[in-house]
């Protein structure tokens, strides 16, 4: 009886799927059998498309109770951070005069993507990512994946920026510095350009409810015209173009120009004797420190993810291990945790972001070591020591930025 009811599924799925070509409607059973082998060496999609009319194999594997419970505590952590430390940063460029240079604007325009990316594409793909199942539809699934690619874009591309401002600061510092009209042109560009190179993700995007023998799910992907990942070419070429244009390319511009910029700094530090002279350079030292550290994090939490998806192309049997979905996990939340360690960068490594953090934390608690005014006034002495500065470097021009 399985047997009757298994060939008559095989039937009702074959003529469902390839009605739309009136080509297989007048053909008896004999006839379907003696083509179909053709047609499916013609069409891999078809396979697919028949395995899943008919349910056959198993969903793939879901991590027990426990596993997810860990796994949604580590994420949840992650995210609030990210959220909770970005939303900051935001807050205390745009809210306080002081903080509004032309580096902190792109600082922001980094902060704008990380959240950005933590809760329009870490949280609904983390649920996706643990059961299996994409319960939010396909226009969530379709801006979940533009986002992702949109946002990683804008990152990279601001750094770029930062590296390309600062190079010019540090050493080529007679040159016009950049204003702050041009700085809102060059991140109109960077979102254009990340938008361009996000495009696909948009047109592509797409859910389908695959079936099985012991269940149905609702799975989001990218349907490219030859397939999906890990079989598509299309899929594999425009990774390997995402990632030199996002990871590759950058990554050994800004390598460039932080060791030039770090050699310059050096440099300077021969024959300068006064202290005003000897805290600029410290100064200048210590922003050029941050902005490495922040691109050093940047490139290992992203090469992990990178990597993965070049290897599994070349080995697909690997997508289907069963430690296969803990991996993903693990190079993922690497990946979206790049959004949560910007914040902390600048609290360990700029005093006036520390400063304006711990005043927050003293609006929502009580700080015994120091208290809103005495950090208030620590902000004033901030501001007259970054005033005096600038104004031996280069006059009232520098402070404009």
């Amino acid at each position: 009886m399985d047997s009757d009811e298994h060939i008559q599924a095989f039937l009702n799925c074959t003529q469902k799927i390839l009605g739309q070509y009136q080509l297989w409607e007048n053909l008896n059973v004999t006839q379907i059998l003696d083509a179909l082998p053709e047609q499916l060496r013609e069409d891999m999609s078809l396979k697919v498309t028949l395995s899943n009319c008919m349910g056959l194999g198993k969903r793939p594997y879901v991590p027990p109770w426990w596993g997810q419970l860990c796994w949604f505590i580590i994420f949840a952590v992650m995210l609030l951070l990210a959220v909770v430390g970005n939303t900051l940063v935001i807050w205390i460029v745009l809210a306080h005069r002081r903080m509004r240079t032309v580096t902190n604007c792109f600082l922001v325009n980094l902060a704008v993507a990380d959240l950005l990316m933590a809760t329009l594409n870490g949280a609904p793909n983390f649920v996706f990512l643990v059961t299996a199942h994409w319960p939010f539809g396909s226009i969530t699934c379709t801006a979940s994946n533009f986002t992702a690619n949109l946002t990683v874009s804008a990152g990279v591309f601001t750094l770029v920026a930062i590296t390309v401002d600062r190079y010019v600061a540090i050493v080529k510092p007679l040159q016009h510095r950049l204003s702050r009209r041009m700085a809102r042109t060059v991140l109109f560009t960077v979102w254009c350009a990340s938008a361009l190179l996000a495009l696909p993700s948009l047109i592509y995007s797409d859910t389908y409810t695959k079936k099985y023998i012991n269940d149905e799910r609702e799975i989001c992907f990218v349907k490219w015209p030859d397939g999906s990942y890990p079989t598509s070419r299309i899929d594999y070429s425009y990774n390997l173009v995402f990632l030199s244009v996002t990871y590759v390319v950058p990554m050994s511009v800004m390598v460039w120009a932080y060791l030039r910029m770090s050699a310059a700094l050096r440099g300077r530090a021969i024959g300068e004797c006064t202290h005003h002279q000897m805290q600029v350079v410290r100064a200048k030292r210590k922003v050029v420190r941050m902005f490495v550290l922040v691109v050093m994090v940047f490139a290992l939490c992203w090469l992990p993810y990178h990597a993965y998806f070049i290897l599994v192309y070349h080995h697909q049997s690997l997508a289907s291990a069963p430690f296969a979905q803990h991996i993903y996990l693990a190079f993922y939340w690497l990946a979206m945790a790049n959004s949560m360690f910007n914040p902390l960068i600048y609290y360990w490594m700029s005093n006036k972001f520390r400063i304006y953090f711990r005043l927050v934390l003293c609006w929502c608690r009580t700080v015994k070591s120091a208290t809103p005014n005495d950090l208030k006034k620590q902000l004033d002495m901030q501001k007259s020591f970054s005033v005096s500065h600038r104004h031996f470097q280069d006059g009232s021009s520098y402070s404009k930025r």
